[in-house]
């Protein structure tokens, strides 16, 4: 079956024959964050069968928004990388992450989080004008996930992992953690009932929900 496309001469029409179809903008989302093996794309879309994987990929290269680049020896691994094109994207895939987050409910008991989404939502949330004079790093914990989040007068870097160098805070917490976001629970509700730990400065906490929010 080819192709279906929506016979309209419209940049948006355009824009979802090239992204719209499912998982697509998952796989964007995690190659925003970083170039991706196959089998790092697999492994952080756990449910996508390998097929679909494969087609979606294809489609993407055709398109011109992925390409594929060679690791230099001795590794010699395909990549899979966002084009300029693909990248044209981020402001795009940033807004609807946010979009979405504010109707987003509880998690269904199979839902998961994946590095690379917390790292996404962490850029998608930041509130730069409000971290002008905030110098921190702090460490979100949920689950199994860590992601490390620097903030430098405005400036946010955020990766997988532990902090380099190490947190002023770390929050350990779950799907409670969007509430404080959204401004539905304070951060000192939240740490009164249990539903966020926090360790280290936790003057910082109020801090972190002022510049990470929904």
């Amino acid at each position: 079956m080819g192709k279906r496309h929506y016979g309209q001469f419209c940049g948006l029409a355009h824009a979802a024959d090239l992204v719209g179809e499912r998982w697509a903008l998952l796989i964007i989302r995690d190659l925003l964050v970083a170039p991706k093996r196959f089998t790092d794309l697999r492994r952080g879309l756990p449910k996508i069968p390998t097929n679909v994987l494969s087609a979606r990929l294809k489609q993407l290269e055709g398109e011109g928004v992925v390409e594929r680049r060679v690791l230099p020896r001795p590794d010699g691994s395909v990549v899979y990388e966002l084009t300029e094109y693909g990248r044209d994207l981020e402001d795009i895939v940033l807004a609807l992450g946010r979009w979405g987050a504010r109707t987003l409910g509880e998690p269904g008991p199979d839902d998961i989080v994946t590095p690379d989404s917390m790292v996404m939502a962490m850029r998608s949330t930041f509130r730069a004008e409000d971290a002008r004079d905030v110098v921190a790093g702090f460490e979100l914990r949920l689950g199994d996930v860590v992601v490390g989040v620097r903030v430098d007068n405005g400036k946010l870097d955020v990766a997988e992992g532990e902090l380099t160098g190490g947190a002023d805070v770390t929050i350990s917490t779950g799907p409670a953690i969007k509430a404080v976001m959204a401004g539905e629970l304070t951060p000192e509700e939240a740490v009164a009932n249990g539903s966020v730990h926090v360790d280290g400065n936790e003057a910082l906490f109020p801090t972190f929900a002022k510049i990470f929010r929904i």
